[in-house]
Protein backbone atom coordinates (compact mmCIF):
# COMPACT_ATOMS: atom_id res chain seq x y z
CA UNK A 1 0.00 0.00 0.00
CA UNK A 2 1.50 3.21 -0.86
CA UNK A 3 1.49 6.38 1.12
CA UNK A 4 -1.77 7.90 -0.16
CA UNK A 5 -3.53 4.94 0.12
CA UNK A 6 -2.48 4.74 3.81
CA UNK A 7 -3.36 8.04 3.96
CA UNK A 8 -6.95 7.63 2.64
CA UNK A 9 -7.61 4.73 4.88
CA UNK A 10 -6.15 6.85 7.94
CA UNK A 11 -8.41 9.44 7.16
CA UNK A 12 -11.42 7.41 6.94
CA UNK A 13 -12.23 8.93 10.93
CA UNK A 14 -11.49 12.09 10.51
CA UNK A 15 -13.66 12.13 6.51
CA UNK A 16 -16.92 10.57 8.61
CA UNK A 17 -16.46 13.34 11.34
CA UNK A 18 -16.00 16.30 9.04
CA UNK A 19 -16.83 15.63 5.20
CA UNK A 20 -19.50 13.24 5.34
CA UNK A 21 -20.77 15.46 8.71
CA UNK A 22 -21.16 18.36 6.10
CA UNK A 23 -23.13 15.96 3.24
CA UNK A 24 -25.52 14.82 5.61
CA UNK A 25 -26.55 18.42 6.60
CA UNK A 26 -26.53 19.13 3.07
CA UNK A 27 -28.53 16.46 2.29
CA UNK A 28 -31.41 17.13 4.99
CA UNK A 29 -32.56 20.13 3.35
CA UNK A 30 -33.49 22.03 -0.11
CA UNK A 31 -32.84 25.25 0.85
CA UNK A 32 -29.59 27.01 2.49
CA UNK A 33 -31.03 28.53 5.53
CA UNK A 34 -29.73 30.11 9.26
CA UNK A 35 -30.26 26.68 10.78
CA UNK A 36 -28.07 25.44 8.49
CA UNK A 37 -25.60 27.47 8.91
CA UNK A 38 -25.76 26.69 12.48
CA UNK A 39 -25.58 22.78 12.04
CA UNK A 40 -22.35 23.51 9.77
CA UNK A 41 -20.21 25.61 12.29
CA UNK A 42 -21.02 23.34 15.25
CA UNK A 43 -20.08 20.16 12.81
CA UNK A 44 -16.83 21.56 12.00
CA UNK A 45 -15.95 22.62 15.34
CA UNK A 46 -16.57 18.71 16.63
CA UNK A 47 -14.53 18.22 13.99
CA UNK A 48 -11.77 20.13 15.60
CA UNK A 49 -11.19 22.64 13.15
CA UNK A 50 -11.83 25.30 15.96
CA UNK A 51 -13.86 27.77 16.77
CA UNK A 52 -12.33 30.52 15.21
CA UNK A 53 -11.52 28.87 11.92
CA UNK A 54 -15.28 27.12 12.05
CA UNK A 55 -16.72 30.56 12.33
CA UNK A 56 -14.49 31.78 9.44
CA UNK A 57 -15.30 29.29 7.42
CA UNK A 58 -19.14 29.58 7.39
CA UNK A 59 -18.81 33.71 7.07
CA UNK A 60 -17.27 33.02 3.80
CA UNK A 61 -19.58 29.93 2.88
CA UNK A 62 -22.30 32.64 3.41
CA UNK A 63 -20.36 35.41 1.58
CA UNK A 64 -20.50 33.09 -0.70
CA UNK A 65 -24.06 32.24 -1.39
CA UNK A 66 -24.79 35.47 -1.42
CA UNK A 67 -22.49 36.89 -4.18
CA UNK A 68 -23.98 33.59 -6.31
CA UNK A 69 -27.55 35.23 -5.15
CA UNK A 70 -28.33 31.34 -4.65
CA UNK A 71 -30.22 29.29 -1.99
CA UNK A 72 -29.30 26.09 -3.06
CA UNK A 73 -28.28 23.99 -0.33
CA UNK A 74 -26.75 21.55 -2.76
CA UNK A 75 -24.30 24.86 -3.56
CA UNK A 76 -23.16 24.41 0.19
CA UNK A 77 -20.88 21.45 -0.17
CA UNK A 78 -19.47 23.12 -3.36
CA UNK A 79 -18.57 26.58 -1.65
CA UNK A 80 -17.24 24.32 1.59
CA UNK A 81 -14.90 22.29 -0.81
CA UNK A 82 -13.29 25.03 -2.18
CA UNK A 83 -13.09 27.16 1.20
CA UNK A 84 -10.79 24.07 2.49
CA UNK A 85 -8.93 23.53 -0.80
CA UNK A 86 -7.82 28.00 -0.16
CA UNK A 87 -7.20 27.24 3.71
CA UNK A 88 -4.85 24.29 3.09
CA UNK A 89 -3.24 25.82 -0.01
CA UNK A 90 -1.54 23.96 -2.72
CA UNK A 91 2.30 24.16 -2.44
CA UNK A 92 4.20 21.39 -0.20
CA UNK A 93 6.54 23.49 2.52
CA UNK A 94 10.34 21.43 2.20
CA UNK A 95 12.49 21.79 5.20
CA UNK A 96 14.56 23.99 5.07
CA UNK A 97 18.25 22.38 3.93
CA UNK A 98 21.39 24.83 4.67
CA UNK A 99 23.01 24.70 0.98
CA UNK A 100 26.50 26.53 2.87
CA UNK A 101 26.71 22.71 4.85
CA UNK A 102 25.81 21.27 8.12
CA UNK A 103 22.18 21.50 8.33
CA UNK A 104 21.18 21.66 11.72
CA UNK A 105 17.15 20.98 12.70
CA UNK A 106 15.75 21.25 16.22
CA UNK A 107 12.53 19.15 16.83
CA UNK A 108 10.45 19.99 20.25
CA UNK A 109 7.30 18.99 21.64
CA UNK A 110 5.55 17.90 24.93
CA UNK A 111 6.18 13.88 26.03
CA UNK A 112 3.92 11.70 24.50
CA UNK A 113 3.55 13.24 20.65
CA UNK A 114 5.91 10.95 19.16
CA UNK A 115 8.71 13.16 19.16
CA UNK A 116 11.32 10.59 19.38
CA UNK A 117 9.69 8.06 16.47
CA UNK A 118 9.57 10.98 14.76
CA UNK A 119 13.04 11.66 14.66
CA UNK A 120 14.27 8.23 13.87
CA UNK A 121 11.48 8.18 10.87
CA UNK A 122 12.66 12.01 9.77
CA UNK A 123 16.53 10.65 9.95
CA UNK A 124 15.17 7.59 7.63
CA UNK A 125 13.92 10.01 5.14
CA UNK A 126 16.84 12.00 4.91
CA UNK A 127 19.10 8.76 4.44
CA UNK A 128 17.08 7.64 2.03
CA UNK A 129 17.66 11.05 -0.48
CA UNK A 130 21.82 9.74 0.81
CA UNK A 131 22.27 12.10 3.03
CA UNK A 132 24.76 11.61 6.19
CA UNK A 133 22.40 12.52 9.21
CA UNK A 134 23.30 12.37 13.05
CA UNK A 135 20.94 12.47 16.15
CA UNK A 136 22.18 14.52 19.20
CA UNK A 137 20.54 13.16 22.34
CA UNK A 138 20.01 16.54 24.01
CA UNK A 139 16.60 15.10 25.96
CA UNK A 140 19.01 14.69 28.76
CA UNK A 141 16.16 14.29 31.80
CA UNK A 142 14.59 11.20 30.38
CA UNK A 143 17.11 7.81 29.95
CA UNK A 144 14.52 6.14 28.15
CA UNK A 145 14.86 9.05 25.61
CA UNK A 146 18.26 8.25 25.09
CA UNK A 147 17.49 4.93 24.85
CA UNK A 148 15.01 5.02 22.44
CA UNK A 149 16.65 7.44 19.80
CA UNK A 150 19.56 5.20 19.98
CA UNK A 151 17.00 2.26 19.10
CA UNK A 152 16.07 4.79 16.15
CA UNK A 153 19.73 6.02 15.53
CA UNK A 154 20.29 2.11 14.58
CA UNK A 155 16.89 1.26 12.68
CA UNK A 156 17.81 4.61 10.11
CA UNK A 157 21.51 3.89 10.24
CA UNK A 158 22.53 7.19 11.85
CA UNK A 159 24.94 7.84 13.69
CA UNK A 160 24.63 9.23 17.27
CA UNK A 161 26.03 12.06 19.93
CA UNK A 162 25.27 11.19 23.39
CA UNK A 163 25.90 11.90 27.12
CA UNK A 164 24.61 10.48 30.36
CA UNK A 165 21.45 11.03 32.06
CA UNK A 166 20.82 14.54 33.57
CA UNK A 167 23.90 16.04 31.68
CA UNK A 168 23.50 19.40 30.22
CA UNK A 169 21.04 19.36 26.89
CA UNK A 170 23.83 22.48 25.50
CA UNK A 171 27.08 20.45 26.29
CA UNK A 172 25.13 17.48 23.98
CA UNK A 173 24.16 19.82 21.35
CA UNK A 174 27.94 21.32 21.26
CA UNK A 175 29.82 18.05 21.45
CA UNK A 176 26.99 16.93 18.49
CA UNK A 177 27.69 20.50 15.96
CA UNK A 178 31.51 19.82 16.46
CA UNK A 179 31.43 15.88 16.05
CA UNK A 180 29.04 16.70 13.06
CA UNK A 181 30.98 19.16 10.92
CA UNK A 182 34.50 16.62 11.75
CA UNK A 183 32.64 13.41 10.11
CA UNK A 184 31.15 15.69 7.45
CA UNK A 185 27.47 15.12 8.19
CA UNK A 186 25.18 16.42 5.77
CA UNK A 187 21.94 16.69 8.54
CA UNK A 188 22.18 16.96 12.41
CA UNK A 189 18.78 16.60 14.13
CA UNK A 190 18.46 17.57 17.82
CA UNK A 191 16.29 16.14 19.98
CA UNK A 192 15.08 18.12 22.90
CA UNK A 193 13.12 17.40 26.43
CA UNK A 194 9.70 17.58 26.17
CA UNK A 195 8.52 17.89 29.72
CA UNK A 196 5.01 19.53 30.35
CA UNK A 197 4.55 22.82 28.25
CA UNK A 198 3.60 24.60 30.84
CA UNK A 199 6.87 24.51 32.56
CA UNK A 200 8.82 27.99 31.69
CA UNK A 201 12.20 26.16 32.50
CA UNK A 202 11.88 24.19 29.66
CA UNK A 203 11.04 26.85 27.58
CA UNK A 204 14.34 28.75 28.87
CA UNK A 205 16.57 25.23 27.73
CA UNK A 206 15.13 24.78 24.29
CA UNK A 207 16.37 28.98 23.51
CA UNK A 208 19.83 28.36 24.89
CA UNK A 209 19.79 25.46 23.05
CA UNK A 210 19.16 27.33 19.89
CA UNK A 211 21.53 29.61 20.93
CA UNK A 212 24.07 27.70 20.80
CA UNK A 213 23.77 25.95 17.52
CA UNK A 214 23.49 29.23 16.24
CA UNK A 215 26.98 30.11 17.84
CA UNK A 216 28.52 27.42 16.44
CA UNK A 217 26.49 27.00 13.23
CA UNK A 218 25.30 30.05 11.07
CA UNK A 219 21.41 30.65 11.23
CA UNK A 220 21.01 27.16 13.00
CA UNK A 221 18.93 26.02 13.65
CA UNK A 222 17.81 25.97 10.43
CA UNK A 223 14.28 24.43 10.95
CA UNK A 224 12.82 24.61 14.38
CA UNK A 225 10.16 21.19 13.77
CA UNK A 226 7.15 20.97 16.78
CA UNK A 227 5.99 17.73 16.38
CA UNK A 228 1.78 17.25 17.59
CA UNK A 229 -0.13 14.42 17.58
CA UNK A 230 -3.02 14.84 15.54
CA UNK A 231 -5.34 12.68 18.33
CA UNK A 232 -5.24 15.61 20.97
CA UNK A 233 -7.72 17.76 18.67
CA UNK A 234 -7.05 21.31 19.92
CA UNK A 235 -5.22 20.70 22.70
CA UNK A 236 -2.40 20.70 19.73
CA UNK A 237 -3.29 24.06 18.62
CA UNK A 238 -2.36 25.41 22.77
CA UNK A 239 0.42 23.73 22.72
CA UNK A 240 1.82 25.18 19.03
CA UNK A 241 1.17 28.47 20.88
CA UNK A 242 3.26 28.37 24.03
CA UNK A 243 6.06 26.61 21.79
CA UNK A 244 6.17 29.50 19.82
CA UNK A 245 5.93 32.05 22.51
CA UNK A 246 9.79 30.28 23.16
CA UNK A 247 11.13 29.66 19.69
CA UNK A 248 10.57 30.07 16.37
CA UNK A 249 8.63 27.27 15.62
CA UNK A 250 9.61 26.96 11.67
CA UNK A 251 7.43 23.75 10.89
CA UNK A 252 4.89 21.67 12.22
CA UNK A 253 5.19 17.73 12.29
CA UNK A 254 1.67 15.82 12.83
CA UNK A 255 1.71 12.43 14.04
CA UNK A 256 -1.07 9.86 14.56
CA UNK A 257 -3.35 11.22 11.62
CA UNK A 258 -4.29 7.39 11.38
CA UNK A 259 -7.20 6.36 13.19
CA UNK A 260 -8.06 9.56 14.58
CA UNK A 261 -11.16 11.78 13.97
CA UNK A 262 -9.57 14.79 14.88
CA UNK A 263 -7.72 15.30 11.69
CA UNK A 264 -9.87 18.88 11.05
CA UNK A 265 -6.84 20.29 13.28
CA UNK A 266 -4.78 20.38 10.10
CA UNK A 267 -7.31 23.26 8.67
CA UNK A 268 -7.09 24.77 12.64
CA UNK A 269 -3.57 24.94 12.02
CA UNK A 270 -2.67 26.06 8.92
CA UNK A 271 -5.71 29.00 9.07
CA UNK A 272 -4.47 29.85 12.92
CA UNK A 273 -1.20 29.18 13.80
CA UNK A 274 0.13 30.19 9.61
CA UNK A 275 2.96 27.95 10.49
CA UNK A 276 3.51 25.50 7.73
CA UNK A 277 2.71 21.95 8.44
CA UNK A 278 5.63 20.27 6.63
CA UNK A 279 5.35 16.27 7.61
CA UNK A 280 2.89 14.05 8.46
CA UNK A 281 2.47 10.56 9.71
CA UNK A 282 -0.16 7.84 9.08
CA UNK A 283 1.46 4.98 10.76
CA UNK A 284 3.96 2.92 12.69
CA UNK A 285 6.47 2.20 9.80
CA UNK A 286 9.54 4.13 9.71
CA UNK A 287 8.74 5.41 6.07
CA UNK A 288 5.29 6.51 7.00
CA UNK A 289 6.27 9.65 7.76
CA UNK A 290 6.20 11.73 4.44
CA UNK A 291 6.34 15.77 3.25
CA UNK A 292 2.74 17.08 3.80
CA UNK A 293 1.02 17.51 0.40
CA UNK A 294 -1.91 20.11 0.85
CA UNK A 295 -3.53 18.62 -2.36
CA UNK A 296 -2.73 15.27 -1.87
CA UNK A 297 -4.47 15.78 1.71
CA UNK A 298 -7.51 17.01 0.64
CA UNK A 299 -7.80 14.63 -2.25
CA UNK A 300 -7.77 11.67 0.19
CA UNK A 301 -10.15 13.26 2.84
CA UNK A 302 -12.49 13.37 -0.02
CA UNK A 303 -11.97 10.24 -1.71
CA UNK A 304 -14.25 7.31 -0.24
CA UNK A 305 -17.23 10.26 0.78
CA UNK A 306 -20.30 10.56 -1.24
CA UNK A 307 -18.46 13.11 -3.02
CA UNK A 308 -15.01 11.61 -5.08
CA UNK A 309 -14.77 15.10 -6.33
CA UNK A 310 -11.36 16.38 -5.99
CA UNK A 311 -11.11 19.55 -4.25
Amino acid sequence: MGFFDRLKKGLSKTRKALVEKVEQIVLQRKKIDEEMYEELEEALIQADVGVNTAMELVEKIRQRAKEANTDDASMLKVFFQEELKLILGEDTSDININKEGLTVISVVGVNGVGKTTTIGKLAHYFKQQGKKVMLAAADTFRAAAIDQLEIWAKRADAEIIKHSEGADPGAVVYDAVHAARARKMDILIIDTAGRLHTKSNLMEELKKINRIAAREIKGAPHETLLVLDATTGQNAINQAKIFGEAVNVTGIVLTKLDGTAKGGVVIAIKNDLKIPVKMIGVGEKIDDLQPFNPKEFAFALYSGADSEQKP
